[in-house]
Formats: C-alpha cells, sequence, structure tokens
C-alpha cells in the first residue's frame, strides 16, 4: 500500500526488487519503520512535524500551582478571620462531623467549651453549634462501669442489673414511640410493681398529670400533634454507677443528659429547636430474700430532672419546646442562669442552687 492508501502494481513491485537487488544507482529504498512513521505522522498530524530526535520538556505548573496554592491559603486566611466559629466547628464536631468523645467514667471538672461564634443547628445538622455535636448516639453516650460482685449479687447479676437498668433508660428516653407521647409501657415493666407509692404516681401521672405527678420526672414525651424529632438520634452524655445499698441491695444511679432536637409538626417545618433534659434516676436492685419484689424489676429511691427548653412551669405531661421566631428558644423565667451542658455539678446541687426561684435562663441552648 503506497501513500495516501494507492496499491503499488505488481510489476512495479517486481522490478524494484530486481534493480535493489543488481544494485542499481537511483533504485528506490524499502522505507525503514521510523521512516514509515514518520510518513504516517505527516499524514495523520497536520502542520509541521517534529525532528526524530527533538526533546520537547513536559510543560511544568509548578509556578501556577504554587500560585493558586498561595491564593487559597489567602482566602482562608481571610475565611478564618471572618468565621473563626465555623472553622473551629470543622475539628471540635460542630457541625456534627467529628468523631464523638470517649464515654464518660467520671463527673467532669467543668462544662464543655463554647462555641467561638455558635452557629444555628439544621435540619441535617441538628446539633450544629452545641457540645452535643461531639456526644455520643443514644446509649453510645453513657458510660457502663465494670460489673463486680456487690452486696448480695454476683459478679454476673451486677452485669444483668446494669443492663437492665441501662434498658430502663432506652425504654422511657430513647424509645422513638415514647418520645412521640405513647405511654413506656417497656419502662414501667421494670419497676417493682409492689412498690405501692411509685404505682400510684404512674397510674396518676398518665391520667392527670400535675406538679406533683408529672411523667417528665422519669419520661421523656413529646405531644406529636405539636412537635416531632428531627431523625432518629438522640445525643447523650452520661454514666451509670452502683454501689452497696441498704439491705444488701445493688443501689444503680444513672445520670445522663439527653438532648432532643424537633420541628414543629407541621410538614415542610425546618426551624430547629432542641429541648436537653438531664435526669438523675436512683434504682434498688433488692434481694429478693429481704425486700418483696418481682424478679427483674428494681424499686425506685429518687428521681430528678432538669430541663432546659421543655416548658417553663410545665404540667402538660408532654415537653412543649418554643422556636426563636416564636420567643426565645429557651426557658426564660427570671431564675439563676444555667448551662444545660454543664455536667461538673451534681444533680443535688443543681436543684438545691435552683431552690424555688422558679424557671431559669439557659445561656446556651
Amino acid at each position: 500500500m503506497g501513500e495516501g492508501g494507492v496499491s503499488i502494481p505488481d510489476e512495479e513491485w517486481e522490478r524494484f526488487l530486481r534493480e535493489a537487488e543488481a544494485g542499481t544507482r537511483g533504485a528506490p529504498e524499502e522505507p525503514s519503520a521510523r521512516a514509515r512513521m514518520v510518513a504516517r505522522r505527516l499524514r495523520e498530524e497536520p502542520g509541521p512535524p517534529e525532528g526524530w530526535r527533538t526533546h520537547q520538556p513536559v510543560r511544568r505548573r509548578r509556578g501556577k500551582a504554587w500560585y493558586a496554592v498561595g491564593l487559597l491559603v489567602a482566602v482562608g486566611l481571610l475565611f478564618v478571620a471572618l468565621d473563626p466559629g465555623r472553622v473551629v466547628g470543622w475539628f471540635t464536631g460542630a457541625g456534627g462531623g467529628s468523631a464523638p468523645l470517649a464515654a464518660e467514667s467520671e463527673r467532669p471538672g467543668r462544662p464543655p467549651a463554647t462555641e467561638a461564634a455558635a452557629r444555628r443547628p439544621t435540619v441535617e445538622e441538628p446539633f450544629r453549634g452545641s457540645p452535643a455535636a461531639r456526644w455520643g448516639d443514644g446509649t453510645a453516650g453513657i458510660g457502663m462501669p465494670a460489673a463486680r460482685a456487690t452486696g448480695w449479687m454476683s459478679k454476673e447479676q451486677v452485669a444483668q442489673a446494669l443492663a437492665s437498668s441501662r434498658d430502663f433508660l432506652v425504654a422511657s428516653s430513647l424509645d422513638p414511640g415514647v418520645l412521640r407521647g405513647e405511654r413506656p409501657t417497656k419502662a414501667i415493666a421494670l419497676i417493682n410493681p409492689h412498690q405501692r407509692d411509685v404505682q400510684d404516681y404512674l397510674a396518676t401521672a398518665f391520667r392527670a398529670p400535675g406538679r406533683e405527678n408529672d411523667p417528665l420526672l422519669l419520661f421523656s414525651r413529646f405531644a406529636k400533634t405539636e412537635v416531632r424529632l428531627v431523625g432518629d438520634v438522640v445525643r447523650t452524655r452520661g454514666r451509670i454507677t452502683y454501689r452497696e445499698g441498704e439491705r444488701g441491695a445493688v443501689e444503680v444511679t444513672t445520670d445522663v443528659t439527653y438532648v432532643y432536637p424537633v420541628v414543629r409538626a407541621a410538614a415542610g417545618s425546618d426551624e430547629v429547636a432542641r429541648t436537653i433534659v438531664r435526669r438523675e434516676v436512683v434504682m434498688s436492685w433488692d434481694d429478693p430474700a429481704k425486700v418483696v419484689v418481682k424478679p427483674g424489676t428494681f424499686s425506685l429511691v429518687s428521681y430528678k430532672v432538669d430541663s432546659t427548653n421543655g416548658g417553663c412551669d410545665n404540667f402538660s405531661g408532654y415537653f412543649t419546646p418554643e422556636f426563636s421566631s416564636e420567643s426565645a428558644a429557651t426557658d426564660q423565667g427570671g431564675g439563676p442562669e444555667v448551662d444545660p451542658y454543664d455536667r461538673s455539678t451534681s444533680m443535688e446541687a443543681r436543684m438545691r442552687d435552683a431552690g424555688d426561684a422558679g424557671c431559669g435562663t439557659a445561656t446556651r441552648s
């Protein structure tokens, strides 16, 4: 096949072979592989060809690349200057993307740091701008102690009591149905039915809730006609501890803060508010040889609750959060200022400081 795709006649090819063999002067030489490559390149590429031995170095973009990096650094520094809180959030978890903190093993010595410029929560990031951005999901945020033989229980029995105590927290404060206002049947089933005063409280609390019979002391509930939770995640921070109690019982104390992000119940609502509830429940896993108790249940020793944006002087049986577009996103009752994320003080001290001052003012939500 000749150049341009034209075939060479057989007689011309035979003449070429004869003249080449005879060494005829001026006989055409067979194109080498290199020459064929050059010829093909001439046909396929427009413009002047490169020389065979010509070397054209790769274009280096180091100068432009460094210029681009320098420009990005300059823009980044400007961004930090204009919005430091957002940059801090990338590293502290304010946006919800950082790994959660290790579970709490003891009471912290101080409250969590305040964001440099707290950003408001969104439906996509309901914990943004709060310490809860780095807290655990559900039971992952509740520290569990190692089991050891205590009181009348063996190590294995203590482990079971601790697990059942955590089950109560799930059934009372994390169960989706209960959060939507349903009766906390599973949680109630874990309470000693022979504890008459507690059973009377439970019966009244759901039928006619009031100051003395408030179901929110033990259970987290929202009226589904008013608000709905954002997603299916509740952030928690707290721990479970235990000791030997009266008559050799194993006394378990749960001290947990729950953060519930909600929006209005109406379809399409996207303004997020947070209700923050710190609840301490002390349970006694009694020796059935000494106390009348149904196996697998505990007796309540005490229960305390401290809530933020759940409704000031609210005894409806449901938390009633407010939204910033309505008024303040936190309870404003003229009482002392309280940081709802501060776990450095005990619940006893928190209740004592609050006294009879009425609803306090939350310093953040």
